[in-house]
């Protein structure tokens, strides 16, 4: 290998370049972000949804002091009524 062309190859990989193209792109513009009302609507709305209870104690509340005393009693017959009527309402028959 001759030493002329170990210098000419050496300027094809010139480290030197890459670092120039860093400083220009450092030196150009800035990202910005802006988000619409709709978007901030719906991020208190998550939001809100997040810190709300995922039970309903005011209606729970009832049953399980009707457990917890033992006078809680499920009619068959309602239950089964319901669940009829839930399935021919879904279109399943």
């Amino acid at each position: 290998m001759r030493i002329e062309s170990y210098t000419q190859v050496q300027q094809l990989y010139n480290t030197k370049k890459p670092a120039k193209l860093q400083g220009k792109a450092k030196s150009g513009a800035s990202d910005q972000i802006q988000i619409s009302s709709i978007g901030k609507d719906i991020q208190t709305a998550k939001n809100a949804v997040a810190a709300a209870s995922d039970i309903r104690e005011e209606l729970t509340a009832p049953i399980k002091a009707g457990i917890a005393n033992g006078t809680y009693q499920v009619s068959g017959e309602s239950f089964a009524e319901r669940l009829m009527k839930k399935y021919e309402e879904s279109g399943s028959l």
